[in-house]
């Protein structure tokens, strides 16, 4: 009872229509994935997962994420080894090398100014063929660099996507210091800050 009163309370406004944007539909979604993928094993799993679940997802792309830790020597090198990873994956199982797009090799630098990739651009025309009906599902699963910078670039697109992030701790944490977050924290400033629909893993 007290769901149904909320959402009558919020009908018709902005929050209503975020809510109403995250629920998918009962055919398959359209999908981008953007992953730092050679940086842990669940990026592979989630890749495999978008590749042999036709009948629930339409992948459309797979965008190679920045990060910078023990394993790259900068976030650019991270991109660069997520990318090559994904093509790894993608000719292991026969599938078209097109699926897969270099990201943003630098974290934003202020909430102002986005940084370029053809996966940027990529993700802005996908989001554009799809609409507020049959919303793009853009699945976040390391830095947001890519995902907010199509954001800056291209507002409009805020209409068309749903954005699933796996960043940041629950609010009730004791410290921000999750991987994602902590390595693009601005960018994970523009996601929150957007208005762009987006449920939060």
């Amino acid at each position: 009872m007290k769901g149904e009163e909320t959402m009558k309370k919020y009908q018709g406004s902005d929050i209503d229509r975020l809510i109403r944007a995250t629920i998918p539909v009962d055919r398959p979604v359209k999908l981008i994935l953007d992953t730092d993928t050679y940086n842990e094993i669940d990026d592979q799993f989630a890749i495999l997962y978008a590749l042999f679940s036709e009948d629930r997802i339409d992948l459309k792309g797979i965008h190679a994420a920045l990060y910078f830790n023990e394993r790259s020597n900068s976030p650019a090198d991270g991109m660069e080894k997520s990318y090559q990873e994904i093509l790894k994956i993608l000719r292991m199982t026969g599938r078209d090398e097109s699926l897969a797009y270099r990201g943003c090799p630098e974290p934003l630098k202020n909430q102002e100014e986005w940084e370029e990739s053809e996966a940027v651009d990529h993700m802005i025309s996908c989001a554009m063929e799809a609409t507020p009906e049959e919303p793009l599902f853009v699945v976040g699963i390391g830095a947001c660099t890519n995902i907010a910078s199509a954001i800056l670039k291209a507002p409009e697109i805020m209409d068309r996507i749903v954005v699933v992030w796996l960043g940041g701790n629950t609010y009730d944490w004791p410290t921000a210091g999750e991987f994602n977050l902590f390595g693009d924290i601005v960018a994970g400033q523009v996601l929150f800050n957007s208005g762009v629909p987006m449920i939060q893993v």
